[in-house]
């Protein structure tokens, strides 16, 4: 049995994620998953058959951000879609499946996939 969601938002964004994942289990290709957090933005990419990740970028790498002054805005979402999208160029990957996880397609998430985009990556 499930337990019920008390919290309305979360509530929206479980069932959005629930409904975003039944479109993109169906395809073959690899998948770009994003995660946002408040201060941070994740993206991983992983097999469609085994779920198995296979590379993972985020806001946290120091190395990646070098001297930014913040990594929850648009310009560090930009730095992670150029660097996941570079990534899987280099292990010969070019096309993905874009899951946005249940988040709303707009700001840092809409930015992490229009510079995947710009950096070669199709979906």
């Amino acid at each position: 049995m499930k337990r019920k969601i008390e919290n309305a938002k979360v509530r929206a964004w479980v069932g959005r994620r629930a409904r975003t994942q039944r479109k993109v289990e169906g395809s073959d290709r690899p998948r770009l998953t994003v995660y946002r957090s408040a201060k941070h933005i994740y993206a991983q990419i992983a097999e469609a058959e085994t779920g198995q990740t296979i590379m993972t970028v985020s806001s946290r790498s120091k190395r990646l951000m070098g001297d930014a002054a913040a990594t929850g805005n648009v310009e560090a979402a930009k730095i992670v879609g150029k660097a996941i999208a570079a990534a899987a160029l280099e292990k010969k990957i070019d096309r993905v499946v874009f899951n946005r996880n249940g988040f709303l397609y707009h700001g840092r998430v809409k930015a992490l996939a229009e510079a995947a985009r710009e950096a070669g990556l199709q979906f």
